[in-house]
């Protein structure tokens, strides 16, 4: 379910995106648009702005139940809501294209300092409580998901600006869109999945031997 609520503002980019047209032809927001501008451009700033607003109810939401914020919902609102508003004003997909990326590097950012800042790494104070460990092992995983993020983060610019560059503006942008929530949301599962695999024989060593027998 958090899963979820993390994503609404994705989802909703993407379901904006795709239905732009139905959008603008059956309700006011039509208005705002000129008529002579690209199809795609004015999908994606019509999904941008539902986007944007969809991020401040995630924060408040978030707030209103927990009373605090996560930070990971003030930074990706901080992100869409500048490269988002740039793209909104100067009619430039390339901007919201780079917040992905940002907020991946961000991750790996963090991840890899506190690798060296305080006593634990994040990842270890994130699952230290549900599994122990050997520290060298701590450190692998935190690494891990360093390499991850900034490789996530790479593989968002290659789709965004170099991936199908023989194809005509739309196609390219529904390419993106799409891999925004099912490419990059796919390969989070796959390495999580890879993670777990790895984590289960120290899972398996630390079972009483009777419940390993069984």
């Amino acid at each position: 379910m958090k899963l979820l609520y993390d994503l609404f503002p994705i989802i909703l980019f993407f379901v904006t995106y795709h239905n732009a047209g139905t959008i603008v032809e059956n309700t006011p927001v039509g208005q705002l648009f000129d008529p002579a501008q690209p199809e795609v451009m004015v999908a994606t700033i019509l999904a941008t702005g539902v986007a944007i607003v969809a991020s401040f109810i995630q924060v408040g939401g978030f707030w209103t139940k927990h009373r605090r914020f996560e930070k990971m919902h003030l930074f990706s609102l901080a992100l869409i809501s500048v490269l988002g508003g740039i793209t909104i004003i100067f009619g430039d997909p390339a901007f919201i294209q780079w917040k992905p990326t940002l907020l991946n590097w961000a991750f790996a950012l963090v991840f890899l300092t506190s690798q060296f800042v305080g006593k634990e790494s994040l990842v270890k104070r994130m699952m230290g409580a549900q599994i122990q460990l050997p520290d060298a092992v701590w450190v692998k995983l935190n690494i891990s998901w360093v390499i991850f993020f900034i490789l996530s983060g790479a593989a968002n610019l290659y789709v965004a600006f170099y991936y199908g560059l023989d194809m005509d503006e739309k196609a390219r942008m529904d390419f993106w869109v799409n891999f925004k929530l099912f490419g990059l949301m796919g390969l989070t599962f796959v390495f999580v999945i890879a993670q777990g695999l790895y984590l289960a024989r120290y899972m398996q060593d630390e079972m009483p031997k009777d419940q390993q027998e069984d």
